[in-house]
């Protein structure tokens, strides 16, 4: 999740267009044959984002195993996997600023090797108690992360950096879900095995990062900077405004396909819940992924007018084919809904983040992140709530669907109205 005060000399970087990027700040001449090319680097980044989201999807397919051997229920279900974002939300309240002090380098080193100890705890879990302490380690490895991450992507390449913080959040959920259910049907000891490799992976991944170049100067105020904030530039405040609708939209069906679907496959198709579960997040965060990339030319309010509407128009699939037992109308509306979160997250980052100042980049991105992840926590811990007290999932999943549907229509709304700038900045 020691302030240098003197100034800092910038070196052009060699390979990134000089019109959108921050140089890497320099390094001695000795150093700089071992540090990564900017693209090289750029690619680690993108992949830090994956392997972090990807973690933290990685529970999902495994907790009708865990459910098995331990017996909770869907509500600790929702708990363990609401204490993950809190933590998540907390580490980015506190530490989502630290890397424009420090620097990229040192925070997403110390974030990783946090991580892959995270993993060695999911690997060791013993009952529900464990899972939640690894779930909190994970969040504050992942909160402090995410914005330094994000942040580093936009210093090399403001375009390419904007498109990969959009894309990779999903592909790397996705392929969590999807790995993890594999790893339950198809190789041995599947509590263990995956999160073992997942741990190499974020070691393996800190190493790679003491070779790039850093690209953010170090400044005083680190200290005041660890003071929980929840404010962005006035610049930013009036497309930040503008994007909430779409961020909770987005991001509240993405913690339900996290959370509680692979037990609403179960329930409703009879499907098994590790790995048609893992295979239906994987789907979602695929169309959300392939739709970014085949929109990603249109302005930024365009994309979140089709990005709302995707995601009403599938939310409403969903709940109709829950409610007819239609096994084809989910997956055609999980599609969709990954297509709505794909673009909608998309268009609401863009509008946003490219306001912002360099030196603003990691404090706007953890706002934005924070939107998203109580988004992404708070109503599905309340679904749990509501199936352990009316034993009605189906109907609780229904419920969920029309909240998200009233979002988006609102999302939809804010959008069509506003004719500012600030919301069709490319």
């Amino acid at each position: 999740m020691t302030c240098l005060a003197t100034p800092v000399q910038l070196s052009p970087m060699p390979t990134m267009k000089a019109a959108t990027a921050v140089s890497p700040v320099a390094a001695p001449a000795a150093g700089r044959a071992l540090r990564l090319s900017p693209s090289i680097a750029f690619y680690l980044l993108a992949s830090l984002t994956i392997t972090f989201l990807a973690g933290s999807s990685a529970p999902t397919p495994l907790y009708s195993v865990y459910r098995t051997e331990w017996g909770f229920t869907p509500l600790t279900v929702t708990l363990i996997f609401g204490i993950y974002a809190l933590a998540v939300l907390s580490a980015l309240l506190v530490a989502g600023r630290l890397s424009d002090h420090l620097g990229r380098r040192p925070v997403l080193i110390t974030a990783a090797l946090v991580q892959s100890v995270a993993m060695l705890v999911f690997a060791t879990a013993d009952g529900v108690a464990s899972l939640m302490v690894a779930r909190v380690i994970q969040g504050l490895a992942t909160g402090s992360a995410l914005a330094a991450i994000g942040a580093g992507m936009l210093d090399l390449d403001t375009a390419r950096g904007t498109l990969a913080n959009s894309v990779a959040p999903s592909l790397g959920t996705g392929l969590g879900g999807l790995v993890a259910g594999l790893v339950v049907h198809f190789l041995p000891a599947p509590t263990h095995l995956v999160y073992l490799i997942f741990a190499v992976t974020f070691v393996a991944q800190a190493v790679g990062v003491v070779f790039i170049a850093e690209t953010a100067s170090q400044q005083a105020g680190a200290g005041l900077s660890l003071r929980p904030q929840f404010r962005v530039p006035a610049a930013v405040r009036g497309p930040m405004l503008l994007a909430v609708p779409i961020l909770l939209a987005a991001w509240s069906i993405g913690g339900l396909y996290a959370s509680l679907v692979p037990a609403l496959l179960h329930a409703a198709f009879g499907w098994d819940a590790s790995l048609q579960g893992g295979i239906a997040l994987f789907l979602m965060a695929v169309s959300g992924t392939g739709a970014i990339l085949l929109l990603r030319g249109i302005p930024a309010g365009v994309m979140v007018k089709a990005g709302a509407s995707a995601l009403l128009v599938g939310a409403a699939g969903v709940v109709a084919a829950l409610a007819c037992r239609s096994a084809t109308g989910f997956l055609l509306g999980t599609i969709v809904v990954g297509a709505g979160f794909g673009i909608g997250f998309q268009g609401g980052m863009r509008s946003v983040v490219t306001v912002a100042a360099p030196q603003e980049r990691a404090g706007v991105l953890s706002v934005i992140f924070v939107v998203s992840y109580l988004a992404l926590a708070l109503p599905v811990i309340v679904a749990g709530m509501v199936v352990v007290r009316s034993g009605n999932l189906l109907g609780t999943a229904e419920g969920f669907g029309l909240v998200v549907i009233a979002l988006a229509a609102i999302a939809l709304v804010g959008a069509v109205l506003n004719d500012r700038p600030a919301l069709a900045t490319r």
